[in-house]
């Protein structure tokens, strides 16, 4: 168990007190001697050369004899701080974290493989945290002080981040970072991590290329631009693809795409771009296709208006437990915008411009699963209709702690089906009606 903990210590870059007592006196006298204004200047490589060379000699000076490891360790860590985010290094480096959750300097939480881990990894105390986070803020030309104690922004590997400060942090800086993934996942690959099967696979393909109005829905972390990500590659290449987002997380491969992004507002209030003005500026840029990253205000009603005017093919994410709620999400968002519209009116509205809801959902397991398709059929007096095409149902857990279940076919016969047979994609009847059982993800 000491041996277990050693290594991870090891893995993690943790140091005895007395040698982060040794490294921060060599911080120290190397900040005297080195011209930060010169060293901004080099490029990453040849900086860590200059420091580690100055760092081997002050190290030589230490009266107590060092090992190599614990050498290349303190260096490394001081290489880290001068250069890069500190302690944040070493997480950012591991391509299996997905998250990185850090509640106060001494407690560092990652999320691997879709569950939540404690890590060795800390922070000298929430003086150094913070300067951190001002650092990566600063970056990306942000800031964030008692005025300002809240920042969203992005790393230049695509991460996003959110940091909050006391005041409003009781207990210290707060920083979350949502990792953005180098690798892009294909079909094959959710069919396998069991988050859909492949008669879903194929669905989703056929409605993408029949250029249907497609909603994503799910909780934080659920997969669903993830998933946006896979319908986007089956967007044929000769179209014109506009995407609007927040923070841009969208990896399209598609040669005729304009990537689009909101601004926040200046030091002085002014300057703020919202995804409405995005959505409204792009219906004039000739879109094939339009893809809003996550639909979250305002900009639902003009999403909306969009789909019900010729731009077919639309396709977004919203936060929402169930495909039903989903759509009563959507209906909030209309109304805050302001417009004094009958209810009925906006139900109409989002009826004829929704085609497909598709659920996911991050479940206990740490997999992420669809666990519900559904078309949007038409109004009923005052109740949207909506008919479940494919859904996933638990069985229960095996020892080990996953769940246990599988995808089914409703038996229901899509009414878009006939749409997509005259466009000349055909799927067979047995898709919407097979059962079968996944032992296990």
């Amino acid at each position: 168990m000491e041996s277990l903990q050693n290594d991870e210590q090891l893995k993690y870059g943790v140091i005895s007190p007395e040698e982060l007592q040794i490294k921060q006196e060599t911080f120290s006298k190397l900040l005297k001697m080195l011209d930060l204004s010169v060293l901004e200047t080099l490029d990453k490589e040849n900086a860590s050369e200059q420091i580690t060379e100055i760092c081997q000699q002050l190290l030589n000076e230490v009266p107590r004899p060092l090992n190599l490891v614990s050498r290349q360790n303190i260096i490394k860590l001081i290489i880290d701080e001068i250069l890069g985010l500190g302690p944040l290094e070493i997480l950012l480096a591991d391509a299996t974290i997905s998250d990185i959750l850090v509640n106060r300097f001494d407690s560092v939480y990652v999320e691997r493989f879709g569950k939540l881990e404690k890590v060795p990894v800390t922070f000298y105390d929430n003086r150094h945290l913070l300067t951190i986070i001002d650092r990566i803020v600063s970056r990306v030309g942000r800031r964030i002080d008692e005025s300002s104690p809240m920042v969203d922004a992005r790393l230049q590997d695509g991460s996003r981040i959110n940091a909050i400060i006391p005041p409003l942090a009781l207990d210290g800086p707060c920083l979350s970072i949502r990792r953005f993934a180098v690798e892009k996942l294909t079909p094959q690959q959710l069919i396998d991590y069991g988050t859909m099967s492949p008669e879903i696979g194929e669905f989703i393909n056929a409605i993408v290329l029949g250029k249907l109005n497609i909603l994503i829905s799910g909780g934080t972390g659920s997969g669903k631009t993830t998933l946006l990500n896979i319908l986007s590659s089956y967007i044929p290449e000769n179209e014109r693809i506009i995407t609007i987002e927040d923070s841009a997380e969208l990896q399209l491969q598609q040669p005729h795409t304009v990537r689009l992004e909101t601004r926040i507002a200046n030091i002085e209030g002014k300057g703020e771009v919202l995804q409405r003005d995005l959505v409204k500026n792009c219906l004039r840029m000739r879109p094939d296709r339009i893809i809003i990253g996550e639909v979250r205000g305002a900009e639902a009603i003009d999403m909306l208006a969009a789909m019900n005017t010729g731009h077919e093919g639309s396709l977004t994410t919203i936060h929402a437990n169930t495909a039903r709620d989903a759509l009563g999400r959507m209906e909030n968002m209309v109304c805050m915008a302001g417009f004094d519209m009958p209810m009925h009116n906006i139900r109409t509205q989002i009826a004829s411009a929704i085609d497909v809801v598709i659920q996911l959902q991050r479940q206990e397991d740490g997999c992420r699963r669809i666990t519900s398709v559904q078309e949007v059929n038409g109004m009923e007096g005052d109740i949207i209709t909506m008919s479940e095409i494919f859904k996933f149902t638990r069985t229960g857990k095996d020892a080990d702690g996953n769940i246990q279940g599988g995808y089914a076919a409703t038996g229901i016969i899509p009414n878009f089906n006939q749409q997509l047979k005259l466009k000349g994609i055909h799927l067979s009847n047995e898709i919407y009606g097979v059962d079968f059982n996944i032992a296990k993800f």
